[in-house]
């Protein structure tokens, strides 16, 4: 097992283990609730101040840590996600087990991993009898694999009071860190058409399922890679029968822009789709879900911070930019905030879900420095 600055793999993994091996898929909150209920135990038996926020609109607590070092100025907000996309009994098709360098696990890789090595760094700073410059607040939620729909709030209000945002998100290959990430928009288009007899009477219809095919092409075509845009129709449903024509067609519609300005262009010409038939009634609902996380000079300050204690470990940091959201898109426009601070490994949300076991003392290492020499 790897061991670096007095970090030792094998004894987070077997700590890691037992958070893995409690499920929490989001939309079962008793589950979360169990993790968040042995999350909240170890900090405090660290002598943190723990706070839990009751659930709501069917999501499980979100926990509030906060250790009492650093005054009570603006300090050290670090996120992180205790739910997984993974439904309770996944352990029996993906059990907790060790190959090598890989250790195999649901939601090993997205986000436990990096929510563990929060808490254990933390733990070596009190066996340390260390304390950081600067306060350090953690904020765990339970709905990030939703949106953050609830918990979106509790991080706008602590980022707007923090100095940085340290987000313990998985990284993929490497020695990667996001710096920035794309925002995000979803959209219901709904068509109304008028419902005829295929046969006898195909001419007084008008079919939702053809414009909707129209309008497909049209959303579609706004997909722009030399601007980094992407629109995606995923889901389609319309008709009754086939020998009817359809009546009613929808589609759900994802959307990831790299800047306000392009969201700020992009997402009304979806909001304001125009039927080709004049029969037919166009109805589009939703709209911005996160704000893209950009980069700021703030940011690419904190980066750079991290790059430099990366060197001292012998490490050279990448920057990466993705079309996936985390909770620093809503962090990211109040605070200067850094991603992808948690494992190295793949497969998340996927039955072959991992992570690569000599990350964990290595990305330990840097959040230990960042706390050391934040201030």
């Amino acid at each position: 097992m790897t061991n670096v600055s007095g970090y030792d793999s094998g004894e987070m993994l077997e700590g890691l283990r037992e958070w893995v091996e409690i499920e929490t898929p989001t939309d079962h909150p008793e589950a979360v609730n169990r993790l968040v209920a042995k999350v909240e135990t170890d900090f405090a038996a660290l002598g943190a101040a723990t706070q839990r926020i009751a659930g709501k609109r069917g999501f499980g607590d979100c926990l509030k840590v906060r250790m009492p070092w650093g005054g009570d100025g603006p300090g050290i907000l670090v996120i992180g996600h205790l739910d997984t996309v993974h439904p309770i009994g996944t352990l029996e098709r993906l059990p907790f087990r060790i190959d090598g360098d890989t250790a195999y696990g649901p939601g090993i890789f997205d986000m436990k991993g990096g929510g563990f090595i929060g808490f254990h760094v933390l733990r070596n700073f009190v066996r340390r009898k260390q304390a950081s410059p600067l306060p350090i607040t953690y904020l765990f939620n339970s709905d990030e694999e939703m949106s953050s729909r609830v918990s979106r709030d509790y991080i706008m209000e602590e980022a707007k009071k923090s100095k940085y945002v340290l987000v313990l998100e998985p990284t993929r290959e490497g020695n990667q860190v996001v710096d920035s990430r794309k925002g995000t928009a979803r959209f219901r288009v709904k068509v109304t058409g008028r419902p005829s007899h295929a046969g006898s009477r195909h001419a007084d219809g008008r079919s939702a399922i053809k414009e909707l095919a129209r309008q497909i092409l049209r959303i579609e075509e706004m997909t722009d890679y030399s601007r980094e845009v992407t629109v995606n129709v995923g889901v389609i449903a319309g008709g009754s029968r086939p020998n009817v024509i359809a009546e009613f067609a929808t589609a759900e519609v994802d959307m990831r822009v790299p800047s306000r300005a392009l969201a700020e262009e992009m997402i009304p010409k979806v909001l304001n789709l125009k039927p080709f038939d004049p029969d037919c009634i166009i109805e589009v609902t939703g709209g911005p879900e996160r704000p893209p996380f950009e980069k700021t000079p703030g940011g690419q300050a904190l980066l750079e911070t991290a790059r430099q204690l990366a060197r001292e470990q012998g490490l050279e940091l990448v920057a990466l930019t993705t079309g996936g959201a985390s909770d620093a898109n809503f962090s990211s426009p109040f605070c200067p905030s850094l991603d992808g601070l948690g494992v190295v490994g793949k497969g998340a949300h996927t039955m072959d879900e991992q992570i690569r076991i000599s990350s964990l003392p290595e990305r330990a290492s840097l959040l230990h420095r960042l706390f050391e020499t934040l201030n």
